[in-house]
């Protein structure tokens, strides 16, 4: 849905009794930092190469905003708002078109991951697209941009061209800033939901790998409290923190009250003190009851100690000797000959011992509060260079008339609606389709392209359409990325894929994008 942007307090609407939509300026693309320090992006990295690279290997396809109802549109719908027109990829060439028998898969295809939402990590398709500082990522906008909490973006964004099964070849892209067209950013119009992200040199571990450790954040007194401090830190983007968790948790304090405390707490304050000892020493401020008799069949272990279900109570059993009179001592029988002779040795003690059973709780002078825990991670990175310099750049193609030849490329995975497992998500895939002007109501979309695809919408989201694609060169023109699929004849198979249509707005957003330069992280 094309709507007129407000230039200089001037409506751009209708001219010629055409309705022309405004060109995008710079002050009209939201541009919105995904990590925008150094030391920032080098946690991003962090996190994703820590763990022997688990949240990588772990990461599922993001499911939002996948399967649609999309049609086809006869009348109205996608239109050019000005000349055709191309911005030369990284080999500009007069490309061969047409299908093709074999097709070499691009470079500059690979996955975004980022954290969603659910805080589980997750990836969509992207390619690399030429500009100035060969920085520059597209994808769908809303695998920048979480639509599904309303959070500004999907945290922790980075791009690996070429990803496979852990494999990051050419290094790891992590986003500085993400552009996208206004009416996608406020309205989320599906319209507009193409996004264009620059990204950091590459990164690659060093030989001294990654590291970490265990998190813990100050003591807070409400739950309340702990809680803003871990969605706060979750948010904060120079941080490579993990497993994020809020605890109840106690300190001794001179101002506390004298309060029940857990065995593992007490067994923290008097660290290598006995915990059995009748007579034991503790640390300031705390205190442990009296050991107290119990029977036997109080006693619920075969263990010679152990701790209570809800963690406050020590129960532990000692051998004594047994009190018996002389006259029952002197009655014990001695084993026969033969058995002696078997092997078993007799004691004249044997028999004399028991065992005792004792439980005892303990108590501190404590504030109780709340703290929030976690994993963190550090890391050894290495420059490997800019990402245009590493895989390439395709170029941008805009205003392309409706029924151009397109190569779609990316990483479909999922099933189709009957339940059918095309593809697995784990390799790059190829389709080609002439475009056709279709609509998805669901994703307020009335001006979409689409292509006949059988890719499915998991995984395949920002797969890359590329005009004039050379498989010699493995270069083409960027007109469009995946946004959605849609079975569109109702027989439960993924038949359609759809995009926006990229004009003069997108050529704006994309300019605005590539203008911008990026650099080292390290």
């Amino acid at each position: 849905m094309k709507r007129t942007l407000a230039l200089g307090g001037v409506a751009a609407g209708l001219l010629a009794s055409a309705a022309i939509a405004a060109p995008a300026h710079a002050d009209s693309v939201p541009a919105v930092n995904l990590a925008n320090t150094n030391f920032a992006a080098q946690q991003v990295a962090a996190f994703w190469f820590g763990q022997a690279k688990a949240n990588l290997i772990n990461a599922t396809p993001y499911t939002a905003e996948t399967t649609v109802s999309a049609k086809h549109v006869s009348t109205g719908g996608a239109s050019a708002d000005s000349k055709a027109g191309v911005v030369g990829s990284s080999g500009d060439q007069k490309a061969s078109t047409g299908t093709l028998k074999n097709v070499n898969l691009p470079k500059t295809t690979g996955k975004v991951f980022f954290v969603g939402a659910d805080g589980k990590s997750h990836w969509c398709s992207a390619t690399s697209v030429q500009g100035q500082y060969k920085n520059l990522v597209a994808t769908a906008g809303h695998c920048v941009y979480d639509t599904k909490s309303n959070a500004a973006t999907l945290d922790k964004w980075v791009f690996v061209p070429g990803y496979y099964e852990g494999k990051t070849p050419w290094g790891i892209y992590v986003g500085k800033t993400a552009y996208t067209h206004y009416d996608y950013s406020v309205y989320e119009d599906g319209d507009r939901d193409y996004a264009f992200v620059t990204v950091y040199n590459g990164v690659i571990p060093t030989e001294g790998g990654t590291s970490g450790g265990k998190y813990a954040s100050r003591v807070y007194r409400s739950k309340w409290d702990a809680y803003r401090a871990k969605k706060k830190l979750q948010a904060d983007k120079t941080t490579a923190l993990s497993k994020l968790r809020v605890v109840e948790t106690s300190r001794l304090s001179r101002f506390g009250k004298e309060t029940a405390v857990s065995v593992a707490d007490f067994q923290a304050w008097n660290k290598g003190k006995n915990l059995t000892d009748p007579n034991g020493k503790w640390t300031w401020g705390t205190n442990a009851s009296a050991p107290k008799e119990i029977s036997k069949n109080e006693y619920r272990s075969w263990k010679d100690s152990y701790v209570s279900k809800d963690g406050t109570t020590l129960f532990w059993r000692a051998k004594v000797q047994k009190s018996a009179p002389a006259a029952a001592a002197s009655a014990s029988p001695t084993p026969s000959a033969s058995a002696q002779g078997n092997g078993y040795k007799w004691h004249p003690d044997q028999g004399s011992f028991e065992y005792k059973y004792f439980s005892r709780t303990f108590t501190a002078k404590v504030i109780k509060g709340y703290q929030v825990v976690g994993v963190k991670l550090s890391i050894g990175l290495k420059d490997v260079g800019t990402l245009g310099s590493n895989v390439g750049g395709q170029g941008l193609a805009y205003n392309q008339k409706i029924g151009t030849g397109i190569f779609e490329f990316g990483y479909p995975s999922g099933s189709h609606p009957d339940g059918n497992y095309a593809f697995s998500g784990k390799t790059q895939k190829w389709a080609y389709g002439k475009t056709f002007k279709a609509a998805a109501a669901s994703m307020k979309a009335q001006e979409l392209v689409g292509i006949k695809s059988s890719f499915t919408g998991e995984g395949s989201i920002g797969s890359a359409w590329l005009y004039r694609y050379s498989s010699a060169k493995r270069l083409g023109y960027l007109n469009g990325v995946t946004i959605a699929v849609s079975d569109t004849d109702g027989n439960n198979r993924i038949d359609t894929n759809v995009s926006p249509y990229f004009d003069g707005e997108t050529l704006a957003v994309y300019k605005t994008a590539a203008a911008n330069w990026s650099g080292k992280i390290v």
